[in-house]
């Protein structure tokens, strides 16, 4: 059976509760197989261990670990592999006998051809057999000892330091980070919308050129003839003609 568990515990102090994680791993027989610690924005701590611990303490070690601080999570699986165990075991064994009929083979084997196709299929008949070796050797370590999954996270924030708080220069580079910020997003949106206005301009253009072709042309304007000098009155161009 592959007995495996996952637990997040909340303690005060991370190095404290993973030494004690330690010790209580190591005195079962186990061993601590990964450890990763990362600290977030607020200063706190958390740890991800990954335990190796005999089946025979494991009902022990997992409750220690449950009550090393206040329990957020829990989960545990077992996986029956017994078939898998049996059927890796027979493969094995005959795998084994096919590998000793190749070799008894290539021993009475009077041709070099002979010798030389009884060695391919000597070669391919032992990779087989060091794979299910190797799978075996997994399950009998994921059976003999079970994987405890624990995540170890801090309650409280650490109090920052007294010249931690903003100053005058974090103000002014916080104003000019805003204002970075400010005109990156207006040139990003002027050249999101230029092809835009640059479309509707020459659009714009195009419908009054054609409607100024539809409009009625103007008739040109008829300019007045200009008055001559003045005729003279009759009685003196009577006058005149009796001269």
């Amino acid at each position: 059976v592959i007995r495996t568990a996952s637990l997040t515990v909340r303690v005060k102090d991370v190095p404290e509760a993973l030494d004690a994680a330690r010790t209580t791993v190591e005195a079962a027989g186990g061993y601590v197989g990964s450890e990763t610690t990362v600290r977030d924005g607020r200063g706190r701590e958390r740890t991800r261990l990954v335990l190796r611990v005999p089946v025979a303490g494991y009902a022990g070690v997992l409750a220690g670990l449950e009550g090393s601080g206040t329990l957020l999570e829990r989960s545990a699986r077992a996986q029956d592999v017994t078939d898998q165990v049996v059927d890796v075991d027979s493969r094995i064994s005959s795998q084994r006998a096919s590998v000793a009929r190749v070799r008894a083979l290539m021993d009475r084997a009077a041709k070099l051809s002979d010798v030389v196709a009884l060695e391919g299929e000597l070669s391919s008949r032992q990779a087989e057999l060091e794979s299910l070796l190797a799978r075996q050797a997994s399950l009998k370590d994921r059976t003999g000892l079970a994987t405890i999954t624990l995540s170890l996270t801090e309650t409280g924030v650490r109090k920052a330091a007294a010249d931690d708080g903003p100053g005058f220069l974090d103000a002014l580079a916080g104003g000019w980070s805003a204002f970075v910020t400010t005109v990156r997003w207006l040139a990003v949106a002027f050249g999101a919308a230029l092809p835009f206005l640059v479309a509707a301009a020459l659009l714009a253009l195009l419908w009054l050129k054609v409607l100024r072709g539809r409009l009625p042309r103007r008739p040109e304007p008829v300019h007045a003839p200009v008055p001559g000098p003045p005729l003279p009155p009759v009685s003196a161009r009577e006058g005149a003609g009796r001269d």
